[in-house]
């Protein structure tokens, strides 16, 4: 279950001797013809000779474009591949306000030119690189832009993505960059692995097992609590959506405790491994996807890991909230009432709002130990994906967590949005026989699937809630950095997070 490893490396070559089998170059649109930005050095006859070549081959530099030709006299590597930039400001990445959409360019870039390369080819990268996070940015891409899941086809290798690429630096720190970028994208590239498996063997068991595996070697805790213990210790809300299937629920805990450390990062994630909706069946094709329900599980607890190896001075805990949400005569049903751990009782109205109830769960446990800071992650709502459509995320919660969340997401590229808690709609959660009912109305439906939430956050908590729906997992054609399938939200942001709140 893993992707082929990718070998990221800074180089100070210059672009011109960098030996490799494709030099990418990235060059700016500039009144609609390509032109090389400042800093990419090449011999005069060379930029002569690839002005005229893109011209020949309409290639005009905009975003997500890209166009192969021969490598011109002077430059060492066997073809070039040109890669569009838009309207690049090559001043944006050492200054402050345009840093965090100048570093997305150069990563959107990086990932387009790799995924267009199919051979196995290796590959150095010219873009804009004067800074280390320009090349943590840039390898970044790259590193994204080259994954692959492989694991269920009978010839894997048949479309084979660069496994060794150099990042060409003039920064002394860009080695620096490229390290930390490397940290980021295996975990990332591992969060995409985890939604990407069938759910036929990747269920609650086997995912614990899975994580509890990758956890050794690193200075990483796990603790797993089964069915039994989850009963006995009044997990009510994975006990009621595991029940109805015969592969049964885990709420698994990471944990990683530096010395040093001086704060204390929660991460919280929805991991039901595939979800029919229970007995409130969803239709047939809205459960076609369903396998990336996870998605909040695997990105809390890969960006622990990535914490854990970056060695941040910052406690961290993930807990994974697991269960398989079928139908079948042990399924809950609506009008049950729940124990949620921690007392809080809860009528189930809606067995297809089920994620809720595993989160309820496990975000009181994960406040018992005082943390400075709580994120849960979850495919919650699809009203999220008609509110923001498809790469944009969700951010709610009290205001300091949700700020701090959102300015995160802009230095990594991840999209997200701030949004409000509209007191009206906590009525909607009225239950005669129980605290509160599980669901409310259509309308407002991502805003109230947090406001349920916020029930089992205590007063004074800095709390997010991230809703992932759509961004998690993309159903339409790559782009960018971008794959087909399990996409790695938002790990990339719950490990700035964690820099952030450690100091570095």
């Amino acid at each position: 279950m893993t992707s082929p490893t990718i070998d990221i490396t800074a180089d100070g070559t210059a672009p011109a001797k960098a030996r490799a089998d494709v030099l990418v170059l990235g060059m700016r649109s500039q009144d609609g013809t390509a032109a090389l930005p400042a800093g990419i050095d090449l011999p005069k006859g060379a930029q002569s000779e690839l002005g005229a070549a893109a011209a020949a081959v309409g290639f005009s530099g905009a975003v997500d474009s890209h166009a192969r030709i021969p490598a011109p006299k002077g430059v060492a590597a066997r073809s070039v591949l040109l890669v569009g930039l838009g309207e690049f400001d090559e001043l944006d990445i050492v200054g402050e306000a345009g840093a965090d959409e100048a570093h997305e360019v150069l990563r959107r870039a990086a990932g387009t030119a790799v995924r267009a390369l199919s051979k196995g080819e290796s590959v150095a990268l010219a873009l804009p690189a004067d800074t280390a996070s320009a090349a943590e940015a840039i390898a970044t891409g790259a590193g994204l832009g080259a994954y692959q899941y492989t694991e269920y086809r009978s010839t894997p290798e048949a479309k084979r993505r660069p496994t060794a690429i150099s990042v060409l630096t003039t920064d002394k720190d860009g080695s620096h960059g490229v390290t930390r970028a490397a940290a980021v994208v295996a975990a990332t590239n591992r969060a995409r692995d985890l939604v990407n498996q069938p759910p036929l063997d990747l269920y609650p068991e086997t995912f614990a097992d899975t994580v509890t595996a990758q956890a050794k070697g690193r200075k990483v805790k796990v603790t797993v609590l089964d069915p039994a213990q989850l009963a006995a210790q009044g997990y009510g809300g994975l006990t009621g959506v595991g029940q109805g299937s015969p592969r049964g629920p885990r709420l698994v805990k990471l944990e990683y405790s530096p010395r040093k450390a001086a704060r204390h990062l929660a991460l919280v994630g929805k991991g039901i491994t595939f979800d029919s909706g229970g007995l409130s069946l969803k239709p047939a094709a809205s459960m076609e996807d369903m396998k990336s329900d996870m998605a909040g599980a695997a990105a809390a607890a890969q960006a622990l890991f990535a914490i854990a190896d970056l060695g941040l001075p910052v406690r961290a805990t993930a807990w994974l909230a697991l269960a398989e949400n079928m139908p079948s005569g042990e399924a809950q049903r609506p009008s049950d009432v729940i124990r949620i751990y921690g007392g809080k009782t809860v009528e189930v109205t809606n067995t297809d709002a089920e994620g809720r109830l595993v989160l309820a769960d496990a975000l009181v446990a994960a406040q018992e130990e005082d943390p400075d800071l709580v994120i849960d992650i979850a495919t919650l709502t699809g009203a999220q994906i008609v509110a923001l459509g498809t790469r944009v995320s969700g951010v709610m919660g009290t205001n300091g967590a949700r700020n701090r969340v959102v300015l995160a997401a802009g230095a990594t590229g991840e999209q997200m949005w701030p949004m409000p808690f509209p007191e009206e709609i906590r009525r909607q959660f009225d239950s005669t026989v129980a605290d509160l009912k599980n669901s409310g109305k259509r309308h407002g439906g991502m805003l109230a699937a947090g406001i349920f939430l916020a029930e089992f956050v205590a007063p004074g908590v800095q709390w997010a809630h991230l809703d992932i729906a759509g961004p998690s997992y993309n159903t339409e054609s790559p782009w960018g950095y971008t794959p087909a399938g399990g996409t790695g939200v938002p790990v990339r942001t719950l490990i700035e997070v964690a820099a952030q709140l450690s100091g570095r």
